[in-house]
């Protein structure tokens, strides 16, 4: 029986020279696979040949198993202050400039209604710290000093800004850093600065990587992207799979791409119900009294200043 053999019978020995494991033996994992074990990296090296082709194989049924799990949630999380996920549109959030929470819409306007009817100066709705005039967000750098702090979520807003600017190189350097702190973003951003050889060359494998990164950490755009990549190369199964998960994480452009995909037969009706279900319950989840109220605030606000405008 070979090592091989043995390992999978649940007999520790090293997959190459068939040395048991013991109290002087220390045998490692093929940490590719884990199917397999070795006493050194002289056997890993020797047993390759015989290996690889199984390797790599369990590796990628291994990082499927991780790709195509049902994030619990979008990779912006819930509001800190509600405790309601937080909604896709940039636009329907905002982001504090002293402690870099990302907060509702909702949240932000409740406390804004309440510092007006109490005539009290304006706090941040989290840290409460006063909320510093534009001047002195100038002067002081205020968005420097959460940089300076190496806040994961600030040094992604800083790359998004250098990215405005034009120095692709900079939001490089800011969006690596965030990802190494775990910011999901950051890997999409990667992901497309790697497409387009935005201040890094290109290179179409870790472009891959990063929007693998962020799918698996929830981020329905990146999932909608794979989603049509592998539409692209043929992969329909792969690719439905995708647009699933994206859907029911409340992704609008996914749910739309399957009603299509069900009039052409690339989605049964069972799965696109169950997909429309989910996509309405995540969608749902984000609503409150509060975001309604202010959505409203907004939009009359807009039309206002639109009104005043066209006078």
């Amino acid at each position: 029986m070979s090592g091989a053999d043995n390992n999978e019978a649940g007999i520790s020995v090293c997959a190459s020279c068939g040395v048991a494991a013991g109290d002087d033996v220390i045998l490692k994992n093929c940490t590719a696979c884990y199917l397999v074990k070795y006493c050194s990296i002289k056997c890993q090296k020797d047993h390759r040949p015989k290996h690889k082709r199984i390797c790599k194989k369990r590796a990628a049924e291994l990082r499927d198993e991780v790709l195509f799990k049902q994030p619990e949630s979008t990779h912006l999380g819930d509001c800190p202050i509600c405790m309601i996920p937080l909604q896709l549109e940039p636009k329907k959030n905002t982001m504090t400039l002293c402690c870099s929470k990302r907060i509702c819409n909702g949240c932000a306007y409740t406390n804004q209604m309440r510092e007006f009817e109490e005539r009290l100066g304006r706090k941040c709705p989290f840290c409460r710290q006063p909320v510093p005039t534009e001047e002195e967000s100038e002067k002081y750098n205020m968005s420097m000093k959460r940089v300076e702090a190496n806040d994961p979520v600030a040094l992604c807003q800083k790359g998004f800004e250098q990215y405005r600017k034009g120095d692709y190189r900079s939001a490089f350097n800011y969006h690596s850093r965030a990802a190494e702190l775990g910011v999901i973003e950051a890997h999409y951003q990667l992901a497309i600065l790697y497409h387009f050889g935005e201040g890094v060359e290109k290179d179409e494998k870790k472009r891959l990587y990063h929007l693998e990164e962020a799918a698996i950490g929830g981020h329905p755009g990146a999932r909608h992207k794979f989603g049509c990549l592998e539409g692209m190369n043929g992969n329909i199964e792969r690719a439905v799979k995708h647009l699933i998960i994206a859907a029911s994480l409340g992704h609008d452009g996914s749910i739309k791409f399957l009603m299509d995909k069900c009039q052409s037969g690339g989605i049964s009706k069972d799965d696109l119900a169950a997909a429309l279900h989910a996509h309405k319950a995540a969608v749902d989840a984000t609503k409150s009294p509060q975001r309604e109220a202010a959505e409203e605030y907004y939009r009359n606000l807009r039309d206002t200043i639109d009104a005043e405008d066209s006078n």
